[in-house]
């Protein structure tokens, strides 16, 4: 059985997000038959903070103040308990040899036609979602100027009044604002979670037909040959089997249009069940 090392970060990295190492942070290994770079000039480091030899635990304060403070427990006095005895175990099977591959998902993203759909999709959304606030936002300020300019001519009682208005315009636009945000945040997350679990399958699939048992992320990886990398191999199985993904309807969530689909598969008539033929006539 394949062993994937990638799932639990993949979804970060179907949106572009997989964390790359930085020059800086390459330092602790080399490429044979190549010269080591040179070790920066040290810095002189600033000394330590004392730190006390005690640990802190919070502590709440007497007579019901919930309020922690921090005390230092007292230095361990009493000598541990003998360790237990740990029994040898019984030979088990060994590991089949590795044979590794490696893979980039972020070019593989890039060229998947499910993901170009979603990022055109969800980005279009987005885009009209900024308009409409930055409209909403610009109508509020001509109420607010419109309010200042006639703030002479209009009674106390008015006045409250259409602040009160203006006021509960702004809660209404900010809560449907952001009610709509959710929704396009979750219409992303289920496009990108139908690439993800076809993504895995088809790497799964991939490494089997190459007889490779371990894949790892090209990040992951400090040299390796071009025979180890299945990225174009991916490619071009996963827009065989998924070429798009279902986004829902602007404005409806994941849940909502599964929930539509299925009170529709239930209002639909049932087939009436196929006649038998009727057996010939003898003559």
């Amino acid at each position: 059985m394949i062993r994937h090392l990638f799932p639990a970060a993949l979804l970060a990295a179907l949106v572009g997000v997989l964390p790359m190492a930085s020059p800086a942070q390459s330092q602790d290994y080399f490429v044979p038959n190549q010269p080591r770079p040179a070790a920066p000039p040290s810095r002189p480091q600033p000394a330590p903070p004392q730190r006390a030899p005690a640990q802190m635990a919070p502590q709440v304060a007497p007579g019901g103040d919930e309020q922690q403070q921090q005390q230092p427990l007292p230095p361990l006095q009493a000598p541990l308990p003998p360790p237990p005895d740990i029994p040898a175990l019984p030979r088990g099977a060994s590991p089949p040899a590795a044979v590794i591959g490696v893979l980039g998902v972020p070019e593989i993203m890039r060229a998947s036609t499910a993901a170009q759909q979603v990022e055109k999709t969800i980005g279009g959304r987005r885009e009209k979602l900024n308009e409409d606030a930055q409209k909403e936002q610009a109508a509020w300020r001509d109420m607010q100027q419109a309010l200042a300019n006639d703030r002479g001519k209009l009674s106390p009682e008015q006045l409250r009044a259409k602040e009160h208005e203006l006021q509960e315009r702004i809660t209404k636009a900010q809560r449907e604002f952001r009610e709509r945000g959710t929704i396009v945040q979750q219409a992303a997350q289920y496009g990108l979670a139908q690439i993800e679990r076809t993504l895995v399958g088809v790497i799964q699939k991939v490494a089997e037909s190459r007889g490779m048992n371990l894949v790892l992320h090209r990040q992951q990886v400090a040299l390796n040959v071009n025979e180890f990398d299945i990225s174009e191999q991916v490619v071009e199985q996963l827009n065989k089997v998924l070429p798009s993904v279902i986004i829902p309807p602007d404005g409806v969530s994941p849940a909502a249009m599964v929930q539509k689909e299925k009170e529709g598969a239930r209002s639909e008539p049932a087939a009436a069940p196929a006649q038998p033929a009727a057996a010939p006539k003898k003559k």
